[in-house]
């Protein structure tokens, strides 16, 4: 894993999440060193990026959410072949799988909904080997302690995070950062 990712992470554990433009402009307002990019389409994904990347930031597509694009591996090509993304967040093993092979970074996501997740999370996470693991929603610092303490992969922490208390009890139970869509987050 790249150092400097975790170095950022570090820095600050605020990753900005963003679902449109005026998010891509207040993000780039904030200390966050880390984009979660979660909109755009085939056509301005390129320009998207490369706004963030002209900042000095890290981008990460979720890969799921870009129009026009197919949950398919080519997928991953195209991404990786037209932009400068330094890599991407999915659902999908697939995915993941072939990103890591393409050398970018990975964000396997997952929705923790029963206890059945946990067994999901741990068997897919040793199989795929992503860089980290996100979990939705992020406000369960119980969950977020198991899942950091049963997987052998940093944790980000997502969904449902709004004010300080979430951002320090997230980390606490040991997720190394936590994304948020939410801009007050950002500029905490």
């Amino acid at each position: 894993m790249n150092k400097s990712f975790m170095d950022m992470m570090d820095e600050c554990p605020i990753i900005a999440a963003i679902k449109d433009y005026d998010g891509l402009k207040r993000c780039l307002e904030s200390e966050s060193k880390i984009i979660f990019v979660l909109f755009g389409d085939i056509l301005t994904i390129t320009d998207i990026i490369r706004t963030i990347k002209e900042s000095g930031r890290i981008a990460i597509i979720h890969i799921d959410l870009i129009g026009g694009l197919s949950s398919k591996e080519i997928a991953i090509d195209f991404i990786k072949n037209n932009t400068k993304a330094d890599g991407i967040i999915s659902t999908r093993q697939a995915l993941i799988k072939h990103a890591k092979e393409l050398g970018l970074f990975t964000v396997f996501r997952f929705f923790v909904i029963d206890s059945m997740a946990f067994e999901h999370i741990k068997k897919q996470s040793e199989t795929v080997k992503p860089d980290f693991i996100e979990i939705l929603p992020g406000v369960m610092p119980k969950v977020i302690k198991r899942i950091s303490s049963m997987a052998n992969v940093p944790v980000i922490a997502g969904g449902l995070i709004s004010d300080k208390e979430d951002v320090i009890s997230a980390l606490s139970a040991g997720a190394v950062s936590i994304s948020s869509t939410n801009p007050e987050v950002w500029f905490m």
